[in-house]
């Protein structure tokens, strides 16, 4: 297996295409560098229009035999096999995912890979316990007649996954996409394809039917991302990834009318009222900022604190960026990994220096840290946070994606509620009050699809996930995701 520490002399380990159960040849290769040193530790290959011809008619193929016509207690086996073997080739990976995205080694072990793999096991389990709708009916000539609904697969559904939390984001669409009997096509993000060729693996080896589970490498437009949403033979387009590209996504598939699932950009708020637990409040909203390196879709770039307790706030905040500490995956007491690739590192860079150009307060960080040894050649940069911004800045209206967040102060509940909702993304959002009715009335005020109270990031799978306005449209998770990827035909009975 890779090393996840990609310095001079690894193994380049190939990523090739898998269609119809098999690893093929071919394809133009490109490189894929581990964030954490700058070094180049695998190479892919980027998938032509013939290999995604292949993989959905393979995938066709599969829905319309074997897989599609398996009976429901088998498929549902297979799929808990598939969390088992990934289980038991956890190590392999967690390198894998290390080696990809450079993050610290104790997130990746306690996150990416074990929710990777809940995702196969919770909707095995969850398509087994969902019911079907029946109603009986008069019928004009005083008879009767019986409706009852069946669930059937879509066909072949894309899958366009990012590079946040490769593993789990995948699993987190592919899970259910084949428990309804579906194929699927899978396009990892270009920056990292490890996990998900890995799992490639694990279905031949749990004995998937061959074209159930298809991976094709490559990029966006005019690569694979973009003959996959153009192709006639895919019915759905699952997609998580910035506005931007969900908006070409949406011109590419409108010609064949698929269906669509989008998580897209955020620019999240978070509200801390004066009566919230304070040491609560702090600890929370510095996780849900700095975890992952800001690169988190639900992470509250803007934090608006009641003015009794604003400068405590921020005080306290700083303490907790300035501890964090930058450095290769393994390192002892690393707990704030690199961004993506030094392309989005200066994407980030450019945004701190906007701030100070916009007129923002520096609390802390703002530029790149000094890392020794392998890690210098790294794509780190400084966790940063800002005060002073008017609602209007750049940067407090712009998704960055990075380790930073703006803390403004307000005075009034009716405040707190039109700040954070002056936004044209609506993805997530964070309350913090020990007041119930205050916390029911404002939780329920935020116009986002995911809004939390006194806590981040709690994840019950089997609730609605989704975005508002430009965060996307579809919700995701338990019969929400099952809904999205199956087809329903009512059948009526006349008796």
């Amino acid at each position: 297996m890779v090393s996840a520490k990609g310095g001079a002399g690894t193994q380049r380990r190939p990523l090739r295409n898998f269609i119809d159960g098999e690893f093929v040849d071919g394809g133009l290769p490109f490189e894929i560098r581990n964030p954490a040193t700058g070094a180049v530790h695998a190479v892919a290959y980027e998938a032509d229009a013939t290999m995604i011809d292949s993989a959905v008619a393979a995938g066709r193929r599969c829905v319309d035999g074997e897989w599609g016509q398996m009976p429901l207690v088998r498929r549902r086996a297979l799929l808990a096999q598939v969390a088992a073997r990934i289980e038991e080739r956890f190590d392999e990976f967690l390198e894998a995912e290390i080696a990809d995205t450079g993050k610290p080694r104790s997130m990746a072990a306690h996150l990416d890979i074990p929710r990777g793999a809940a995702n196969f096991r919770i909707f095995a389990d969850f398509i087994a316990s969902l019911p079907d709708e029946a109603f009986e009916m008069d019928t004009p000539d005083g008879g009767r007649a019986i409706n009852y609904s069946v669930r059937k697969p879509l066909g072949v559904v894309g899958v366009i996954s990012p590079w946040n939390l490769p593993l789990l984001l995948m699993t987190w669409k592919v899970a259910p996409a084949m428990a309804c009997g579906n194929a699927v096509v899978v396009k990892p993000s270009e920056e990292t394809p490890s996990t998900t060729t890995l799992l490639a693996e694990v279905m031949n080896e749990v004995g998937i039917p061959a074209g159930a589970f298809n991976v094709v490498h490559g990029f966006g437009p005019g690569s694979a991302g973009e003959m996959i949403t153009s192709h006639p033979g895919i019915r759905a387009i699952t997609f998580t990834g910035e506005t931007r590209t969900g908006a070409a996504i949406m011109r590419s598939a409108a010609a064949t009318t698929k269906a669509l699932s989008f998580e897209l950009g955020g620019k999240n708020p978070a509200i801390v009222f004066a009566d919230a637990d304070f040491d609560a409040a702090v600890a929370g909203l510095a996780r849900a900022a700095f975890l992952n390196t800001g690169q988190v879709c639900l992470a509250p770039e803007r934090i608006y604190v009641e003015r009794p307790i604003f400068d405590r706030f921020v005080a306290a905040m700083k303490e907790k960026a300035e501890a964090l500490r930058p450095g290769l995956p393994d390192a002892d007491g690393t707990d704030l990994g690199p961004l993506i690739s030094e392309e989005h590192r200066q994407k980030v860079l450019e945004y701190y220096r906007l701030a100070i150009e916009e007129g923002a307060t520096l609390v802390t960080g703002g530029g790149v840290p000094a890392l020794e040894g392998l890690a210098a050649g790294g794509y780190f940069v400084e966790p940063t946070i800002w005060t002073g911004l008017p609602q209007n800045a750049r940067v407090t209206r712009e998704e960055i994606f990075g380790p930073c967040c703006h803390i403004a102060p307000f005075d009034s509940e009716e405040e707190a509620i039109g700040l954070a909702n002056d936004t044209d993304y609506g993805l997530a959002s964070s309350v913090w009050t020990r007041d119930l009715s205050r916390a029911h009335r404002v939780g329920r005020a935020m116009n986002v699809g995911i809004s939390w109270v006194n806590s981040w990031f709690l994840r019950d799978l089997r609730t609605a996930f989704g975005g508002a306005k430009q965060s996307g449209f579809g919700r995701e998770g338990g019969a929400h995701s099952i809904a999205f990827y199956s087809e329903i035909t009512n059948i009526c009975i006349k008796v």
